[in-house]
């Protein structure tokens, strides 16, 4: 099978991402109180700020804020409580770092418009641009770029009884569905990336075949980005440990960029980047750069 269909990149409204060195990291900056990993920890706007910069400077390329928890069985955040605490946050990141492009992690097409005036380039929809039934059209017409990602139902029930015939071929037919529609309703396919989704309806073992088959899904011709950081799926594997969370996180991170993921979703950027600079030191930039040699 041929997976020479690589997207080498992703244009935003006021920049064009490129992947051709190796995948891009998207920081992660969680203005919530109840995140799975570092729920908390940057509720505070002014802390949240700092985290986004530090990120920044340990490597990240894209900031992903977010104010709503999609972790499983989470509840709903109302969009009037996301914009408390999601709107100062991407303001004056916007206002400090205007080069590095932020992305809003919503469902709700309210946050994802508000967002998008204040600065932010990326609609980061864990729903695939389905819960809000407004939420395409403000994508076309902000002209923002999306990811789309797949789930299964919500994050109340994603998790109860997770079941696929072929877990790849399935969400990549989703996927290649979505992403029809959403160029149907007037959002460029260049503006688009893919989600398969790690961990959002899928036991342990359909993340590892999602990572395991993940060439699959360059037949798409989209951007892949992929959020494995910290999952339960690692600490089954590894331990529960933050620091052994991490590791495995790296692991991963290295595999997906053998075969030509172009943007990774992290909490921990600094050691990612490092990796990937020893990494790709050693000889590996050729994967990356034809990742059909990954596929066999």
């Amino acid at each position: 099978m041929n997976h020479n269909f690589r997207a080498n990149c992703w244009q935003l409204p006021r920049t064009k991402l490129e992947f051709i060195d190796g995948p891009l990291l998207m920081g992660i900056v969680n203005v919530t109180p109840d995140s799975f990993s570092d729920g908390g920890r940057w509720l505070d706007p002014q802390r949240a700020i700092d985290h986004g910069l530090q990120l920044i400077e340990d490597g990240a390329a894209i900031l992903d804020i977010g104010g709503e928890s999609t972790r499983p069985f989470s509840e709903p955040v109302l969009p009037q409580e996301q914009l408390r605490r999601v709107l100062p946050v991407i303001r004056e990141l916007a206002r400090q770092v205007p080069q590095v492009p932020l992305s809003i992690d919503t469902a709700s097409a309210e946050v994802a418009a508000a967002a998008i005036e204040a600065g932010a380039q990326i609609i980061n929809d864990v729903s695939g641009l389905t819960l809000d039934p407004r939420m395409v059209e403000v994508a076309a017409y902000t002209g923002a770029a999306v990811c789309a990602m797949h789930m299964r139902e919500t994050p109340q029930t994603m998790q109860i009884d997770p079941r696929y015939d072929d877990c790849v071929s399935e969400i990549k037919g989703y996927l290649q569905a979505r992403q029809q529609s959403l160029v149907a309703a007037g959002i460029a396919p260049e503006k688009i990336c893919l989600d398969p989704g790690i961990g959002f309806g899928k036991t342990h073992e359909h993340n590892w075949e999602l990572i395991r088959g993940i060439v699959e899904f360059h037949e798409l011709r989209a951007p892949l980005l992929v959020g494995h950081s910290r999952k339960g799926f690692i600490a089954k594997a590894v331990g529960q440990d933050e620091d052994l969370r991490d590791a495995g996180t790296l692991g991963i991170s290295l595999y997906l960029a053998s075969c030509g993921v172009q943007i990774l979703r992290l909490h921990e950027v600094r050691r990612t980047r490092a990796a990937l600079q020893a990494f790709y030191l050693s000889g590996n930039r050729a994967l990356y750069q034809n990742p059909s040699a990954a596929a066999h």
